[in-house]
């Protein structure tokens, strides 16, 4: 056969396949909701015409693979393609030449090429006039066009009467993609004049035309809500549809109609379970509402919504079957004996002949073992079956699950098995046995030699900065968790180090160096390794190594000589960064006092950066004969976007990161936008949680944020009106203290319509008389105007009356005084604080049996920061000694050492430093 008749060949069954478009709605991956995807463009291009020479150009198979000139729009012009549109005014009309120039329309809106109101209004003009062909190919590409253009060209309702023609015609191939394109074009106003055609085309015999509908219903219930939800009679009639897709989109339009209501989503849950349903899809997406449900409700294993994800497990589907495991895997509080049945459903699918099972079933297997590992040993001779799987994702995860349900004895045998194929996985799963080691090395201790030398025969291989990343940070939690691996495990990162190509570790080991280094038994080891970095390394790596060296020469006065000899070589460095800090770090080392050794080297600044440059800019534009405060700068937070996840068998994707706004920089913004609050000064600290003051299912959801001043504290009330059928006006909480607190003054919130959040706050003055009084109860009651107003167009009446509502009583403790922060070295920190006002006293903690939970008690209550890891207790201990750093408000420093002595009860020796008396008689009189 020659080329062109081969070339003509695949191109009448590429337009044969173009001719099928719309019979079957595509499934989406994520289940609820269901949404109607556009063609792609890349389908319209198979429509060409076969003797179209400049569309069509065969490709040998070195261009295939370079990708070399398979874009036949590669250097298309906007303007040019809009001039071809004059082609559509043509008659008699070209179906194939206008098939082509929409075509290349298309490609251009898709590339996100701007089109103009006026030239894509002339165009879709043009374009309306090939309704007039017959030619079915044409008028699909018109549908197609016509909804990328709706949102672009001005007065597109005038093809309502085209599609209208179509949607109700006898061709059944024009049918469903008029209906998708006539609801894109209309809108809310318009939507009642095409209600009727609309519940016809739901409970339309061909499931093309009924899918089309209920899937246009989707999208119009986000503007037209009230419009759609009269639809339900003929939805529930497409429901009960043999056809797989229609009763998948049908129970989707009836799930999001009625989510809002629970109990309505649990009849049509109980009416599933009672009748069944054909489609897999619908299966699929009634679990996960089932799901959904339980998490939202905090129900009990007992309830039929959980019976019917579990009946779900005996599903004929697979694909039913792995959702239903999946959902019961996934929800939350779930005990060892409620994932039985899921377990072993996985551990079937393991066995499966399809990849795509077992790659799920031990993907899903590796997560319940992160939790509950006992409960996936019974899988432990499947999984060891699956080492050898040719598919060396299935074998990465399946070794990885093995390490979290293994015993400590198979250890040896695992590292072996890994070993064997480390060289053949991508760094991407590297990084999944990476993370399975690190939970092995906190499951199993005494093994941490062996995982060590494994660690660091991966980390001297080739690999990506993910990857690498991952291999140190399981390094360094040894090294933290593990006293006794310090030294070999520094010694190991010291190697890695001399041939490192990632600054970042770089700089990160070599702070671990200065950090953990000069506490070893033989700290001068490390200081050749360090200087080499200087010597060897680029600005950025060489500043990090200088900083490490001071920290040596600030902890060892045997060291110092050498040091200040290795510094003042720095001092010509070409870099200015690495020149200031060697200067920085030799003056302040000549003067050899340790407070300031600790206040400079040893102990970082603990404000936050953001904020000490926008105090310092405020300061150079306002000219003051008092010098710089470092105290008025907010003290370092953590970014409002940081979210711990826990780790999950594959790595995301990482977006490039930004700079986040921290919690209490946003709440500083809005409170000084505030004017009873302007004269507060800074903001010291915000609660970290909102407070609760009512349960989430009452008319007034109340939620409270305490935010606290030098002098003064704000109570910020976030408040929900939950009531559809009245407005709250001049919102305030009234509130009565119990000790020496003062309230100043409420700020309402002017209005709280039904259910947008309002915001109202009340200032109170910290106590004068009794500093030491800081922990107080306030009762909360809620004063408001209520107005009735009608549910559905929102109306108020004009006049109200007066309310009230009890709200449950806010208590203030010593932690919502003291900001946390980190201390390094905490002896160093110690030290520079010095004795001056050092008291100490001895409590017997009654109540409470054991360390663990002393430590824990203690922390929560003082609201300050373990240092140097001494919130663990080390097991089979009776004294423990619990470090803890934070900054009481004002910028006064407070440093607190509890020794704990365990016999029948806990005994706590309390020790606290500060350099103002205040903040130490404020720790003792709360603990006492």
């Amino acid at each position: 056969m020659s080329a062109g008749a081969e070339r003509g060949k695949r191109l009448r069954r590429a337009q044969g396949d173009v001719a099928s478009w719309g019979p079957e709605v595509v499934p989406v991956e994520s289940l609820p909701p269901p949404l109607l995807r556009a063609a792609p463009v890349e389908h319209c291009v198979a429509a060409l015409h076969p003797t179209d020479s400049t569309m069509l150009k065969k490709f040998d198979k070195k261009d295939e693979e370079s990708g070399g000139g398979s874009n036949p729009f590669q250097h298309l012009e906007k303007s040019a393609v809009l001039q071809e549109a004059r082609v559509f005014n043509e008659t008699p009309i070209n179906p194939w030449k206008c098939v082509h120039i929409l075509t290349k329309i298309l490609y251009l809106i898709n590339q996100g090429e701007h089109l103009g109101t006026t030239e894509a209004t002339e165009a879709f003009f043009a374009m309306t006039k090939l309704f007039q062909s017959n030619d079915p190919t044409l008028r699909r590409m018109c549908y197609l066009t016509i909804k990328e253009m709706s949102c672009i060209a001005e007065d597109v309702i005038i093809v309502t009467s085209s599609l209208t023609k179509d949607m109700t015609g006898k061709e059944d191939n024009y049918r469903g993609p008029a209906v998708r394109a006539l609801c894109q074009i209309t809108d809310s106003t318009m939507l009642q004049a095409i209600e009727r055609y609309m519940k016809q085309a739901i409970v339309d015999k061909v499931p093309s035309v009924s899918s089309s509908a209920l899937v246009s219903s989707l999208h119009l219930l986000k503007c037209s809500f009230d419009v759609v939800k009269r639809w339900v009679n003929e939805a529930q009639e497409a429901a009960s549809s043999d056809n797989i897709m229609v009763q998948y989109h049908a129970l989707g339009l009836l799930y999001h109609v009625r989510k809002n209501d629970r109990l309505a989503v649990n009849k049509m849950i109980s009416k599933v379970t009672r009748h069944g349903l054909k489609s897999p899809f619908a299966y699929c997406m009634m679990i996960r509402v089932a799901s959904k449900q339980l998490e939202e409700e905090d129900g009990s294993r007992d309830s039929p919504l959980f019976d019917f994800i579990e009946s779900c497990l005996r599903n004929k589907h697979e694909m039913v079957v792995y959702e239903a495991a999946s959902a019961i895997v996934n929800l939350p509080g779930c005990s060892a004996k409620e994932l039985a049945p899921a377990v072993s459903v996985l551990q079937l699918f393991c066995s499966s002949p399809k990849a795509a099972l077992r790659y799920a079933a031990v993907r899903t297997l590796n997560k319940v073992a992160m939790k509950h590992p006992s409960a996936v040993t019974a899988c432990n001779l499947d999984l060891e079956n699956l080492v050898t799987d040719s598919n060396r994702s299935i074998a990465t995860l399946a070794i990885t699950t093995l390490l979290k349900t293994g015993s400590e004895s198979s250890i040896d045998r695992l590292m072996k098995q890994i070993s064997s194929f480390m060289s053949e996985i991508s760094d991407e799963f590297k990084v999944v046995v990476v993370q399975a080691i690190s939970a092995l090395c906190q499951k199993y201790p005494r093994k941490h030699a062996v995982l060590m030398n494994f660690l660091f025969t991966m980390l001297r291989e080739e690999g990506g900065f993910e990857y690498k990343r991952a291999i140190v940070d399981c390094i360094i939690s040894i090294i933290e968790e593990n006293s006794e691996s310090k030294e070999t495990g520094l010694s190991h990162l010291c190697e890695f180090i001399e041939d490192c190509e990632f600054t970042v570790l770089a700089t990160r080991i070599l702070h671990l160096l200065g950090q953990e280094g000069p506490k070893t038994t033989n700290p001068s080891k490390y200081i050749r390794f360090i200087y080499n970095r200087v010597v060897l390394e680029h600005e950025e790596v060489r500043a990090g190594a200088v900083s490490a060296l001071a920290k040596f020469g600030a902890q060892n006065e045997e060291m110092l000589p050498s040091i200040l000899v290795l510094l003042k070589r720095c001092v010509m460095d070409d870099d200015n960064e690495v020149r200031d800090r060697a200067t920085f770090y030799l003056n302040v080392l000549e003067q050899k006092q340790k407070a300031l050794n600790a206040g400079y080297i040893l102990n970082g600044l603990t404000v936050s950066i953001p904020g000490l440059e926008r105090a310092l800019q405020q300061y150079t534009l306002e000219p003051s004969e008092k010098p710089f405060d470092l105290k008025s700068v907010p003290l370092a937070t953590a970014p409002m976007a940081e979210q711990r996840t826990e780790s999950t068998p594959i790595t995301a994707v990482k977006q490039p990161e930004k700079v986040a706004a921290t919690r209490q920089e946003i709440f500083q913004e809005q409170l000084a936008a505030v004017p009873e609050f302007r004269g507060l000064g800074p903001l010291f600290k915000s609660s970290p949680e909102p407070v609760a003051l009512t349960e989430s299912e009452t008319e007034y959801v109340i939620r409270c944020t305490k935010h606290t001043f030098t002098n003064h504290m704000v109570f910020q009330f976030d408040c929900t009106n939950t009531l559809n059928d009245q407005t709250l006006e001049n919102v305030t909480v009234q509130m009565e203290p119990t000790e020496a607190y003062e309230v100043l003054c409420y700020v309402p919130a002017r209005s709280l319509p039904y259910n947008q959040p309002g915001t109202c706050y009340t200032l109170v003055a910290l106590p004068k008389e009794d500093p030491t009084a800081v922990a107080c109860t306030f009762s909360c009651m809620m004063k408001f105007t209520v107005k009735d107003c009608d549910p559905t167009t929102g109306e108020t009446d004009d006049e109200g009356y007066e309310d009230e509502y009890v709200l449950e009583d806010l208590e203030v403790t010593v932690a919502d005084h003291i900001q946390k922060v980190m201390k390094l070295n905490f002896e160093a920190a110690w030290d520079e604080v010095g004795d001056e006002f050092e008291k100490e006293e001895t409590f017997t903690l009654s109540t409470i049996k054991t360390l663990e939970e002393a430590v824990g008690n203690i922390v929560k209550f003082l609201g300050m920061h373990p240092c140097e890891r001494s919130d663990k207790v080390p097991d089979n201990k009776n004294t423990h000694t619990l470090l803890l750093a934070g900054v009481f408000r004002g910028g006064h420093d407070i440093l607190v050492r509890s020794r704990l002595l365990l016999l029948d009860t806990v005994t706590m020796q309390v020790t606290a430093r500060s350099l103002e008396e205040l903040p130490v008689d404020i720790i003792l009189a709360s603990v006492g």
